[in-house]
């Protein structure tokens, strides 16, 4: 591994240890109200559940322009995403570990990004985003084969947690740029629009907050998985010379 590769686990892990000593006393907290790892899991479950709910609205009750609906998923999509770190923590300081706990956790985070696209993609098909619709579905089958390569390689043997846009960066960029199209469309008004100059050409529009991120997250969570497939096929290349030998 070059050590630029280091470096990069070293911080992810800084950060990772930062997050951990700030919500440590909630969760000691769930721990004492006697709530194991795979409530605190099904807890992320439930909340994804919400999330859909509220785009299904959006798209059934609000208008085109109408973006708190984004908003407000953004918001609850953090919050979810604090009970994809909680299960973990509560499961180590409660000493409450196990083999199951792990697959259960894995099975429901899956789950919970299935259902949150859903909702992401019926807003922005009811709404008549085609284009941003399919960039979303395609952020869909990136972010799946994120998740499948790491675990058909380590299966095989094979450590593969690189790249960017793991399930953590999915999870915010999802919630932060929800939010943040609530706040601007707020403020500058849902129907302000920016247009090439001298053309009809639309290039902005305050959903744009919220669905320029999504496209990028379509190519980047390909891209990881395209890299691990890359990088588990050396190590996998090695071991069978090795074996023949």
């Amino acid at each position: 591994m070059h050590p630029k590769n280091n470096d990069k686990i070293s911080l992810r892990d800084k950060i990772q240890q930062a997050i951990y000593w700030v919500i440590n006393p909630l969760v000691k907290s769930l721990i004492w109200m006697g709530l194991t790892p795979n409530a605190v899991t099904l807890i992320g479950l439930v909340l994804n559940i919400l999330v859909t709910i509220i785009f299904i609205e959006g798209a059934e009750k609000g208008h085109r322009g109408e973006l708190s609906y984004i908003g407000w998923a953004g918001a609850l999509v953090l919050f979810a995403g604090v009970f994809d770190m909680l299960d973990g923590q509560v499961a180590r300081l409660g000493k409450m570990s196990s083999s199951f706990g792990a697959l259960f956790d894995s099975v429901l985070d899956r789950y919970s990004e299935l259902i949150l696209f859903l909702g992401i993609c019926y807003y922005l098909i009811a709404h008549h985003y085609f284009y941003s619709s399919l960039f979303a579905f395609i952020a869909l089958i990136g972010s799946m084969m994120v998740s499948y390569t790491r675990a058909r390689a380590e299966g095989l043997g094979v450590a593969c947690k690189d790249g960017l846009m793991q399930r953590p960066e999915r999870v915010i960029t999802i919630g932060v740029s929800g939010v943040l199209c609530g706040i601007t469309a707020y403020f500058i008004g849902s129907d302000y629009k920016i247009f090439l100059p001298g053309t009809s050409v639309q290039v902005f529009e305050p959903i744009s907050v919220f669905t320029i991120p999504i496209s990028l997250m379509a190519v980047l969570t390909n891209f990881t998985a395209f890299k691990r497939l890359a990088n588990a096929k050396v190590v996998l290349d090695q071991k069978d010379r090795l074996s023949n030998y």
